[in-house]
């Protein structure tokens, strides 16, 4: 008689800042047949993952949001989820949402929401309370995901193509380009200034286009210290990134900033985008392309 194979508990733990978009980030996986719970205390982390395995539940997929709403029980996560691998095998994937203060303050005042710091401090020093207890959960997390910029809709895409990718265990390449003036994606792994470049911005008849077009392009590639950088860049790439997919990442984002995030770094990001397609699961996007140069 065959022996039926216990299946393995897949479980997402969401976090991260207030305001950040965790409510939406739960709607997306269970858009993709993950149970989720909002608000678990940590603490009963372990033994919600105890009654998973010893009984015989069709929820192998599960999702908890976990954060400061219950502050009382919050110090006690790490040792959860330390718990979780120790005691019961299950090795949870941890995503972090962050956005940048002003987004936040923003949100709470759109929603009319208080933040669960709020009492007794103004709603900016709540947020920056929150920032320094979070910073070691944060460290820990198998994915940061700024959503200063994003859309609900583009959130639980971005959350949807995160999650599926990872099932498929293929790590995902994503080139990013932007401008400095606009901040650094916090979401990086690896950033690439190539603002030391020629600027099209510079060039009448290029600054109202973008990287995109192929006359930036062509203007940005023509130098030789755009091919001795992308020579080089490339080589460097081609190490560093079966490296780590061999250490079990999921994600790599790749950021390749300008000033503006208009012309030069979307022209390069295009191009690495290209090389590397070929022989990677890649994706492209230009944060701040329509932003202006």
């Amino acid at each position: 008689m065959a022996v039926e194979k216990k299946q393995e508990v897949n479980m997402v733990v969401i976090t991260g800042m207030s305001g950040a978009g965790k409510s939406v980030a739960m709607q997306s996986l269970e858009d993709q047949g993950y149970f989720c719970i909002d608000n678990l205390p940590p603490i009963l982390l372990p033994k919600f993952a105890e009654l998973l395995k010893e009984s015989k539940s069709k929820y192998h997929k599960v999702a908890v949001v976990i954060d400061l709403r219950g502050r009382e029980f919050f110090s006690s996560l790490l040792d959860s989820l330390d718990l979780l691998v120790k005691n019961h095998g299950i090795h949870p994937r941890i995503i972090f949402l962050d956005a940048d203060d002003n987004t936040l303050v923003r949100r709470f005042k759109e929603t009319r929401r208080r933040h669960p710091l709020y009492p007794g401090s103004t709603p900016l020093d709540a947020i920056l309370k929150e920032r320094k207890l979070l910073e070691e959960i944060k460290g820990r997390a198998h994915y940061l995901i700024d959503t200063s910029d994003l859309k609900p809709s583009e959130l639980k895409e971005k959350i949807a193509v995160m999650i599926s990718e990872k099932d498929s265990a293929k790590m995902m390449v994503t080139f990013v380009s932007f401008g400095f003036k606009h901040g650094i994606p916090i979401d990086a792994d690896l950033i690439f200034d190539v603002r030391f470049l020629p600027n099209p911005h510079y060039v009448d008849s290029l600054r109202p286009q973008t990287g995109r077009d192929p006359e930036v392009a062509e203007y940005v590639m023509k130098w030789a210290e755009t091919k001795q950088f992308l020579e080089k860049l490339t080589t460097l790439l081609e190490f560093l990134i079966p490296r780590y997919a061999r250490e079990g990442k999921s994600q790599l984002v790749i950021g390749i900033g300008c000033t503006g995030g208009k012309h030069r770094s979307v022209a390069i990001a295009e191009h690495l985008y290209q090389t590397f397609n070929k022989q990677e699961h890649c994706r492209i996007a230009h944060r701040d392309m329509k932003k202006g140069g």
